[in-house]
């Protein structure tokens, strides 16, 4: 993949998609696999807000039956399947367990009849191309059970709970750059680090007419006229601002964001994933994760800029305090425990709710007529799992508004890039023999992360030396890092360590590992002393949990 921006001649798209997180790549993806002409424009780095920012989960949404969206649940349920098909080494079947306490609102017998509709609303769940990765039924278990699975669960009060299975997403920003490389296979262009500042318009005594975009290189400093005859504004947090550009201010109506964190700790769980309640009512997950534990998600209203957006001491303070009022005996999990946190802003088209966490997430697809300006569609709204849904429907909209024929969409019938598995466990066994000189769970780890690409990454170890060695328990190597850079448009050390890989999710790797990382990129991308110095620290501060 190469950055289109720095070579633009003028050419005019049919198709102008602002923002590349889950819901840009999506569209992206489901327009050029349609004939359209596309581009792609993404301000900072594909996947590196909302959708880096998720519990890792593809799941049906359980607590949505509690509000009766049984439309969303069901859709979300065909979708998980569909992930699960399209992309078998990124999305693998997870058992989560659900405790009940006497304190929680929602009793045992109430949460039985919840997983019967969850089980009737995914009753095809096992029409998978990949036979083996099938999901048993839900059951109940007892309170002597889950003390077995969980000993640190809390054993005061607890009634009972019940075991179902959704999905993990084994990488959210890989993933996501799995539809950005699938559009750019069907012929997208893309950039990433190119920020829309503007809209290109002519103007009529009734309405405005947008013709493209103006957008700023965020690495070269140029500005450019990208031409386009339609914008689909997929811009999540930052929807309402980008529309502010060209909409009436009397007309401004401001996006809800809702904040969720989450903390990576030492080990605390093994197998399943832990569902509790907080004393409000609220759910949060412990989910194993890289031989740590994962913990989130917060839900709570964020008002202002997205842009100045950050993770505070008080919110992480907030969910520990709210795990520790509900999970572990005598010992609690302490601030100091905490290895790595991250935090992000979901964009939420409901506003009838008094409390975020109860807000809706469905999606809402519209075009801007409404407010007098012709060429603009926005998307707002929805979740990672149902991300490719929301696509179908926004290029139907848009293929209706360009006067062009309705082309059936191909991207529920056909794997993402790199990801054409037929049987992910013997394609991992397969890899496993391949690479003998690597541990079986290292090659695993690999083999989700790049599917099919993984024999690249091989490759590179095979030519060079240095960058064979293991730098985590994972498996992760330098040859990941010279490939993300020569093959996936990344141009900084947080794009390598966040997002193209693995290496700096749990925490900060070690001086050593962090050096070698940066050097080598350094390298490859021609940083003086003074920009890998740069670098460096921005990583740092990365890591440096909220003071």
């Amino acid at each position: 993949m190469k950055r289109f921006i720095e070579n633009y001649q003028g050419k005019e798209f049919d198709l102008i998609v602002v923002g590349g997180g889950i819901t840009g790549a999506t569209v992206a993806y489901e327009a050029a696999s349609r004939g359209l002409s596309v581009a792609l424009l993404e301000k900072s780095d594909f996947g590196s807000a909302t959708s880096a920012a998720t519990s890792k989960m593809i799941h049906g949404g359980l607590r949505y039956l509690a509000t009766y969206e049984f439309g969303l649940v069901r859709e979300s349920l065909k979708e998980r399947r569909v992930l699960t098909n399209i992309a078998p080494n990124f999305i693998h079947p997870a058992s989560f367990l659900i405790s009940v306490y006497k304190k929680d609102k929602t009793p045992n017998f109430m949460m039985k009849i919840g997983m019967l509709l969850y089980e009737i609303f995914s009753f095809d769940k096992n029409r998978l191309w990949d036979k083996s990765k099938k999901m048993p039924h839900h059951k109940s278990v007892s309170s002597e059970q889950i003390t077995k699975m969980f000993p640190n669960a809390l054993k005061e009060g607890l009634t009972g709970g019940q075991m179902f299975y959704d999905c993990s997403s084994h990488s959210p920003e890989r993933f996501t750059l799995a539809f950005v490389k699938s559009a750019v296979k069907h012929g997208a262009s893309v950039a990433n680090y190119a920020k829309v500042e503007d809209f290109i318009t002519e103007e009529t005594p009734k309405q405005k007419i947008i013709k493209g975009v103006r957008v700023i290189d965020e690495i070269s400093g140029k500005k450019y006229n990208v031409n386009g005859k339609l914008v689909i504004n997929c811009s999540g947090p930052w929807a309402d601002l980008l529309l502010d550009k060209v909409k009436k201010k009397s007309d401004n109506q401001e996006l809800r964001r809702s904040e969720g964190i989450h903390f990576v700790t030492k080990k605390l769980i093994d197998k399943h994933i832990f569902s509790g309640s907080t004393a409000l009512g609220k759910h949060y997950f412990l989910v194993p994760y890289r031989n740590h534990t994962l913990i989130g998600t917060t839900d709570k209203e964020f008002v202002g800029n997205p842009d100045d957006y950050k993770v505070t001491k008080k919110a992480i303070v907030e969910l520990l305090d709210d795990v520790n009022n509900s999970f572990g005996n005598s010992e609690k999990i302490k601030y100091e425990d905490i290895v790595y946190t991250y935090g992000g802003l979901r964009p939420l088209v409901e506003d009838q709710t008094e409390d975020v966490y109860n807000s809706s997430r469905k999606y809402e697809i519209t075009g801007e007529k409404k407010n007098g300006i012709e060429g603009l569609i926005t998307v707002e709204g929805g979740k990672f799992t149902t991300s490719r849904m929301l696509a179908e429907k926004a290029i139907n909209k848009a293929l209706k508004i360009l006067k062009l024929p309705i082309k059936k969409s191909i991207s529920k019938s056909n794997y993402l890039y790199s990801c054409n598995i037929d049987n992910f466990e013997e394609f991992v066994a397969q890899k496993q023999k391949q690479y003998s000189e690597f541990l079986p769970e290292q090659i695993e780890f690999l083999a989700k992360s790049y599917g099919t690409e993984i024999d690249e990454i091989f490759s590179i170890t095979d030519k060079h030396e240095n960058c064979k060695e293991v730098l985590n328990a994972d498996g992760e190597n330098l040859a990941q890092v010279q490939f993300a850079i020569r093959n996936e448009m990344a141009v900084s050390l947080s794009d390598i360590m966040l997002r193209r890989t693995g290496l700096g999710l749990l925490g900060h790797p070690g001086k050593k590992i962090l050096e070698s990382i940066a050097e080598l990129a350094a390298k490859e991308l021609n940083w003086n002393s003074e920009k890998l110095a740069k670098e460096i620290q921005i990583m740092e501060n990365v890591f440096k949990l909220p003071e």
